[in-house]
């Protein structure tokens, strides 16, 4: 394929040649088909691994937590130290903990964290890791000692409030304070626990492993699309190799720190291949940004669980289906007559990555406009900067501020353009603040879809209708991103094993399995390939006209006030003041 064919702007006579394909050559030798393909395949593979394999003694331990927990949830009305004792204890049984996740994540692993050696991010040997582990020992017992004085608070206020039957308000609200104080000093501890287990690796193998398998895996696709396997073979490793050190600068401690994400890094890395070097021209046939994204596409759609979109319920849907076309429609108003001379598409690919979830939405939108390969860039690359500021910055204000965590995560959830950044910055907070920002931005992503049909119709109707100013149903079909299917047939698939299963159960082989042992770590190299192949693809001087007056920053930045401020309002409309009883028991 060519280097043009990797990006969603395509031309004329590459269209009229789609059109003439009958609907089973359509299913068969396409791009978007086959990540549709693809992406249900692996899904379907991860469905086979982990939900036979249930962990031993499951269903007892389950029960026996949800014996405590109703029962103190009828005793108390908060949360007990009994309650999160239960729930904790219900939340460490994973599939993800059985020996053949270990074994498959071993397999699919990305580079690991490290700080002053980048060769600990693929081999780290037996004394290392002692060495390292031993170093956060003290830290750990510093962060326990500071947990079990909290804890015996906590347990002293509670005992008080338990005393007066929970009917002295002032006593309940000091237990719920001391309670809350002990938690975030027992995550506190977790995650310092966490460095003092640190076990020797060599990820090289597993690496060389992995490309050998993703090769093979897009190679099909590439034979069927009619493209020469040999040539897209020779050129994967190289695309592989820079994904690898994207994953590996994004582990270093302090980018993580920063929030600077592997997506930044393969961009960055790309562009600086592109343009000084040059892409080698026996790389180009694997440079293929719209195939790798739109796999993991369909992968992000197994992650979309319309059960969990209902735990939150209306206030989460008001936050992101009311705001986020709100935002858009005046986003791309505000390009277009205010800051005149931008180009129609690269307007509305900015107002989507602006307004709905980032990259995925930008991906989306640009195929359905058929956006050229620089406004594409130019969009994912303005939504990864402000993604990264976001995610640390806007923690910090919420804390800052004092503001409630249900409204800072929704707030955030609804803002914050990566669903990744968004778990970052939940966590930063706290348990209530990651759940309510991590659904909120679920709901969110049902969007894509959506929005990627009526920019479609849209474009169809109203752009590119011709003097006729007509649009047949046909067109519209051609011009519809068809992985968006994809998308919404893994969602529902996933959404209806989830509801069969029951959310505990769907909890510890769905969630901490199915998904974060196989499927989102999939979708993450993908996203990689894709991203390095952005930077691959594109030039300088082909961007710098989209630059002109600096339009596309002043739009991304409008347009993200426009959504901080539209967000903050809807979420504490409807979480403080119309539903305040859901937020209350989140």
């Amino acid at each position: 394929m060519a280097e043009e064919d990797a990006t969603p702007g395509r031309d004329t006579a590459e269209d009229a040649g789609d059109s003439k394909k009958s609907g089973w050559q359509e299913l068969l030798s396409t791009e978007d088909y086959w990540a549709i393909w693809l992406g249900l395949l692996l899904i379907a593979a991860a469905l086979a691994i982990f939900l036979p394999r249930r962990p031993e003694g499951m269903a007892d331990k389950i029960s026996r937590a949800n014996d405590t927990l109703n029962a103190e949830s009828a005793a108390a009305p908060f949360k007990t130290i009994a309650w999160y004792g239960a729930n904790d204890a219900k939340r460490k049984i994973k599939a993800t903990s059985e020996g053949y996740a270990k074994a498959v994540k071993r397999w699919l692993s990305k580079p690991h964290g490290w700080r002053n050696n980048p060769a600990d991010s693929f081999y780290l040997g037996q004394e290392k890791a002692k060495e390292k582990g031993a170093a956060a020992v003290e830290k750990h017992e510093a962060a326990a000692g500071k947990a079990k004085r909290l804890l015996a608070q906590a347990q002293s206020a509670e005992r008080a409030a338990r005393q007066a039957e929970f009917k002295d308000e002032k006593l309940n609200g000091q237990a719920v304070a001391a309670i809350g104080n002990w938690r975030d000093a027992k995550q506190a501890e977790g995650r310092v626990a966490k460095r003092t287990k640190v076990h020797p690796y060599n990820q090289i193998g597993y690496l060389v492993g992995l490309c050998v398998a993703m090769a093979l895996f897009f190679s099909v696709g590439v034979k069927f699309m009619r493209e020469h396997v040999g040539q897209f073979l020779m050129g994967f490793p190289f695309v592989f190799v820079i994904a690898v050190l994207s994953y590996m600068m994004a582990s270093q401690a302090t980018m993580k720190e920063y929030g600077i994400g592997y997506a930044a890094w393969a961009i960055v890395f790309g562009l600086l291949i592109s343009n000084t070097i040059r892409t080698p021209r026996w790389v180009k046939p694997a440079v293929k940004t719209e195939f790798y994204i739109k796999t993991g596409l369909v992968l992000l759609g197994a992650e979309v669980l319309f059960g969990k979109l209902l735990a939150i319920g209306l206030p989460g849907v008001f936050v992101a289906w009311v705001v986020t076309p709100l935002v858009l429609i005046t986003s791309y108003l505000f390009g277009m007559k205010v800051l005149k001379g931008m180009s129609k598409t690269l307007c509305i690919t900015v107002s989507a990555a602006v307004s709905v979830c980032g990259v995925s939405a930008a991906i989306a939108t640009a195929a359905a406009c058929r956006a050229k390969k620089e406004e594409l860039t130019l969009a994912v690359g303005m939504s990864l900067v402000f993604t990264s500021i976001m995610m640390i910055v806007m923690p910090q204000l919420i804390n800052a501020v004092g503001m409630d965590h249900v409204l800072g995560g929704a707030w955030m959830g609804g803002t914050i353009d990566s669903t990744g950044a968004v778990a970052a910055a939940g966590a930063f907070l706290g348990d209530r603040a990651l759940h309510v920002a991590a659904t909120v931005k679920m709901i969110q992503n049902v969007l894509i879809g959506v929005v990627a049909f009526c920019v479609a119709v849209y474009w169809c109707a109203r752009i590119d209708a011709g003097a006729s100013g007509r649009v047949g149903a046909i067109e519209i079909w051609r011009r519809f991103p068809k992985f968006v299917i994809g998308f919404v047939l893994a969602s529902i698939l996933c959404s209806a094993i989830y509801q069969a299963l029951g959310a505990d159960v769907a909890y510890v082989m769905v969630d901490n399995g199915v998904l974060r042992g196989f499927t989102k770590i999939l979708r993450g190299w993908f996203f990689c390939l894709a991203f390095v192949s952005i930077g691959l693809a594109s030039n300088f001087r082909e961007l710098r006209q989209h630059f002109s007056h600096g339009q596309p920053v002043i739009l991304y930045v409008v347009g993200q006030s426009l959504n901080l401020i539209v967000t903050l309002g809807m979420a504490y409309l409807m979480f403080r003041l119309v539903f305040p009883d859901i937020a209350a028991k989140i």
